[in-house]
C-alpha cells in the first residue's frame, strides 16, 4: 500500500479534529477524565500522534506527560506511584508518550528490572488500571506497531537530520539488537493486561498518517457520543478607530540606574 500523501491526510484529519473538539468540550462541560496511553517501539511515532491531536485543543486543558528515568527516591516507591500525580483531574486529558508500561517493556528487555519486579507489574497492573476505570476515569491504551525495516529507516533519518538527532538516545541504539526480545516482552504484557474493563489496540503505524487517522477514528468512536452546544461569540463594532501596539528594542536601563 503506497504512503498516504499528505494533501489526503490532511483532508481526512480536520473533520476528525473538530470532533476532537467538541469531545474536549463535552469533557469540560461534564467534569469527565480522559486518560489516553501511547505505547511502541522506538520511532513508532508517538511523539507525532500527540502532536496531531493536540494541534488545536486548549493547552489549559490538556496534558501531555513524557517522565524521565525515575531518581533514586522514586525507584524506592511503589511503582505506580509517581505515575499517579500526573492522572487528570475533573475536566482534563492527560496524553501519556509511554507510561507505567515501561516495566513490561525497555526495563525487562534492558534488564533496568528484575524479573520478579516485572512479574509483580504484570500482576498489579490489570489491578491499578481497574481501579482508574472504576472511579471513572476514561482510559484508552493503544500500542502503535512498527515493522524493524521501517523502524531502522526512522533511525537513520533521524541520525543524519540535526533537528531530529535528540530523539536518539543510546537506549534506542541498544534496543536494535533486541527487536524481538521487546516482541516477546510485548506479548507477554498484552496477555497479562489486555482487559475487559482496559483493553489494548493494536494500530498500524508503518505509514504513520495512515496510523495517526485510523488510532484518533478508533477514540472519538468510543468516546461517550456527548455534545455540547459551541459557545457563540458578538464581536460588535469597536467604538473608535483600532488603537496601535507599540514595538521596537528599547533603549537599555543605564546600570546604575539598575542597580538602585
Amino acid at each position: 500500500m503506497k504512503p498516504l500523501k499528505r494533501k489526503t491526510y490532511e483532508a481526512a484529519l480536520a473533520p476528525m479534529l473538530l470532533e476532537l473538539d467538541a469531545a474536549a468540550r463535552w469533557i469540560r462541560h461534564a467534569g469527565m477524565r480522559l486518560l489516553v496511553v501511547f505505547e511502541g517501539r522506538d520511532t513508532a511515532g508517538k511523539g507525532g500522534m500527540i502532536k496531531a491531536m493536540t494541534k488545536h485543543l486548549d493547552t489549559r486543558q490538556f496534558r501531555v506527560v513524557a517522565l524521565p528515568k525515575p531518581s533514586e527516591r522514586e525507584r524506592s516507591q511503589w511503582y505506580f506511584q509517581r505515575y499517579v500525580a500526573h492522572l487528570p483531574a475533573a475536566g482534563e486529558i492527560v496524553l501519556m508518550d509511554r507510561s507505567w508500561y515501561n516495566r513490561a517493556g525497555v526495563e525487562k528487555v534492558m534488564g533496568y528490572a528484575s524479573e520478579a519486579e516485572v512479574a509483580a507489574f504484570l500482576q498489579q497492573a490489570p489491578l491499578f488500571e481497574k481501579l482508574l476505570v472504576d472511579d471513572g476515569i476514561l482510559l484508552f491504551k493503544y500500542w502503535l506497531t512498527c515493522d524493524q525495516a521501517e523502524q531502522e529507516a526512522r533511525l537513520a533519518e533521524r541520525r543524519a537530520d540535526p533537528l531530529k538527532r535528540w530523539k536518539l538516545s543510546p537506549v534506542d541504539l541498544a534496543a536494535r539488537s533486541h527487536y524481538e526480545d521487546y516482541t516477546r516482552a510485548r506479548e507477554a504484557m498484552l496477555k497479562a493486561t489486555h482487559t475487559r474493563h482496559a483493553p489494548w489496540t493494536l494500530v498500524d503505524f508503518n505509514d504513520q498518517r495512515r496510523g495517526r487517522l485510523t488510532l484518533l477514528r478508533h477514540l472519538l468512536d468510543h468516546l461517550p457520543d456527548t455534545r455540547v452546544p459551541e459557545p457563540v461569540f458578538e464581536l460588535p463594532p469597536l467604538p473608535g478607530r483600532p488603537a496601535r501596539e507599540r514595538f521596537g528594542v528599547l533603549k537599555p536601563i543605564p546600570a546604575w540606574r539598575a542597580r538602585g
